[in-house]
């Protein structure tokens, strides 16, 4: 008899376990977070990086709504761009104007824009030649990126910038320029993808060790958008 009780309770716990996870206990929570994100995206965020997310606003916006953006990022990493933007550029600092609860909401709310779980090839140790990493980037970046990373309106980011260059790894550059953000026109750059680039992984490796060795201009870029 005593079996069979503990046998009984076993199941019960089971069943309660198992109502638990099937519920939305724990996802209306972050039902709410990210309806309020949505609310934060539309009032700041909207005007420059567009409805959906793809940098299709009114003004210049990097695509934040990328599978391989957002498979290379961490919910720290969307805070701190959020949080400091990135000076001399269209994207100012929202430390000063958002709560950080309105920004781990904005962050969730670009969250739930990953769909999926993506697993890339990336070198252990990112450490090439700055000077060949020059004549790779001059060859295939520079058009779009600008000379010496200072940023091109509706093409391409700030690469000098203080904040992209504190704030994003050399892992995360270097998958960047590996595969690109999809629908974009930052296509892949890896050898064997279907890119218009075809770089080896050491010639990446290369320029990322360049774009680590980038000053920031003092002076904003005629073309650029202010703060």
């Amino acid at each position: 008899m005593k079996k069979i009780l503990i046998g009984f309770y076993i199941l019960i716990i089971i069943g309660i376990i198992v109502c638990i996870s099937n519920s939305d206990i724990f996802d209306n929570k972050n039902s709410k977070a990210i309806a309020a994100g949505e609310k934060v995206y539309n009032k700041n965020c909207l005007v420059c990086h567009g409805e959906t997310g793809k940098g299709e606003g009114l003004n210049a916006g990097t695509a934040l709504n990328s599978q391989n953006f957002l498979n290379t990022v961490s919910d720290k990493d969307l805070f701190n761009y959020v949080k400091y933007g990135r000076e001399g550029t269209g994207m100012p600092a929202y430390g000063p104007r958002l709560s950080e609860k309105d920004i781990n909401n904005l962050v969730a709310f670009m969250r739930d824009w990953q769909t999926e779980e993506k697993d890339y090839a990336v070198p252990k140790t990112i450490s090439g030649n700055p000077e060949r990493g020059e004549k790779q980037y001059n060859l295939y970046c520079l058009n779009c990126h600008g000379e010496a990373g200072a940023g091109k309106l509706k093409m391409g980011t700030v690469l000098a910038n203080p904040q992209y260059l504190k704030y994003t790894t050399d892992k995360q550059i270097w998958l960047s320029t590996a595969y690109g953000r999809e629908e974009t026109r930052m296509g892949p750059s890896l050898k064997g993808l279907d890119g218009a680039r075809q770089l080896s992984k050491e010639e990446i490796t290369d320029i990322v060790s360049y774009i680590r060795t980038l000053k920031p201009k003092t002076e904003t870029p005629n073309d650029y958008l202010e703060p």
